[in-house]
């Protein structure tokens, strides 16, 4: 089992800057491809962003290519996501993903566990 928890999210106005955090617990952190999603109210969930185990290799939606940056840290089993530039399109709530899988792999959205998600709200 993985265990994530999601914080860092909260009400920004556009143009402003958040980081997500994700706190992964239990088995080996590094042995997982980590992403992002986020779910607007009355839309699906879609993918963010994912990067490898080793951090190297990371994968965006169009959408946040050039604003958003996915990245870890093994020692600390954390997983962050910089958002900048924030948008209202952006509000959401945040889910963090674990998948034993190539970090192409994640955006199908098939992980093998989730977080409880943060909300992110940006205002106009």
């Amino acid at each position: 089992q993985v265990q994530l928890v999601e914080s860092g999210g909260g009400l920004v106005q556009a143009g402003g800057s958040l980081r997500l955090s994700c706190a992964a617990s239990g088995r080996t952190f590094s042995n997982y491809a980590m992403g992002w999603f986020r779910q607007a109210p009355g839309k699906e969930r879609e993918f963010v962003a994912a990067i490898s185990w080793s951090g190297s290799s990371t994968d965006y939606t169009d959408s946040v290519k050039g604003r958003f940056t996915i990245s870890r840290d093994n020692a600390k089993n954390t997983v962050y996501l910089q958002m900048n530039s924030l948008k209202p399109e952006d509000t959401a709530v945040y889910y963090c993903a674990a998948e034993r899988a190539t970090y192409s792999d994640v955006r199908r959205g098939l992980a093998d566990y989730w977080g409880q998600g943060t909300q992110v709200t940006v205002s106009s």
